[in-house]
């Protein structure tokens, strides 16, 4: 198998040609543009959206007993979920600092960095929308432009690279740990689109500019380090 023996008309008995057998390998369908540039989009603000809903309902309904306890684990659990629901389709940032370092380490393309940073921070207003309009019945809790958008109480991680990993449930177990660590501080936002759209929403804009500068120098120190010293040979830029 593998060879065919011919019959050269010039060559007397026989003379043998080895003849490798070309299987014709279908190439794999580029992905429709819908699925390559808008539905990206679509799991970004709606994953945006609903982690924000979750992390805003639970300052707000925050009786004080449990302290940071409560708003942390509710922020962990909601990223973990909607990062495990939608990490196959967009790759799970929810978080413009996130899509700066995935960008910085070729892990997304240069024309999806824009219109990632706008679904998030849609994404953030109608999460935190959703949360100013909830039923009146509803306790109010720590209502008002503090509740809204001080403490942010959520610590995303840099590393939801992409699915088929454990990014999700290490980003489930990473959120809660840093609350007690820094949400006495500035409330351990860590995500501009956590900060923009309750602000927003509240118009309570005090020191908001940290929580643009904060997250996004560390996205850019991050990608530097992996870039330079801590990533593998393909993802290094020196030392190859």
């Amino acid at each position: 198998p593998g060879g065919l023996c011919l019959q050269h008309p010039m060559a007397g008995p026989c003379l043998v040609q080895e003849v490798m057998d070309m299987e014709v390998k279908p190439q794999p369908s580029q992905p429709h543009w819908y699925e390559r540039h808008i539905q990206p989009c679509l799991a970004e603000l709606l994953g945006t959206a609903l982690f924000i809903f979750i992390g805003c309902l639970a300052v707000l309904e925050d009786s004080g007993g449990t302290g940071r306890l409560q708003p942390a684990l509710a922020h962990g659990l909601a990223l973990g979920v909607t990062v495990t629901v939608l990490g196959n389709i967009s790759g799970g940032h929810f978080n413009p600092a996130v899509s700066l370092a995935v960008w910085l380490l070729g892990g997304l393309h240069m024309t999806m960095l824009i219109p990632y940073w706008l679904s998030q921070l849609c994404g953030g207003m109608i999460g935190a929308g959703l949360a100013k309009v909830r039923p009146q019945g509803v306790s109010p809790g720590r209502a008002g432009a503090q509740g809204l958008s001080l403490p942010c109480q959520s610590w995303p991680g840099l590393w939801a690279l992409g699915p088929g990993s454990s990014a999700e449930a290490l980003q489930g177990f990473a959120v809660p740990s840093r609350g007690p660590a820094g949400g006495g501080v500035s409330g351990a936002c860590m995500n501009p689109a956590r900060a923009f759209g309750p602000a927003l929403v509240a118009n309570y804009w005090d020191y908001h500019w940290v929580y643009w500068v904060g997250p996004m120098v560390a996205a850019l120190l991050v990608g530097a380090l992996v870039r330079l010293l801590l990533g593998d040979q393909a993802t290094r830029l020196l030392l190859k």
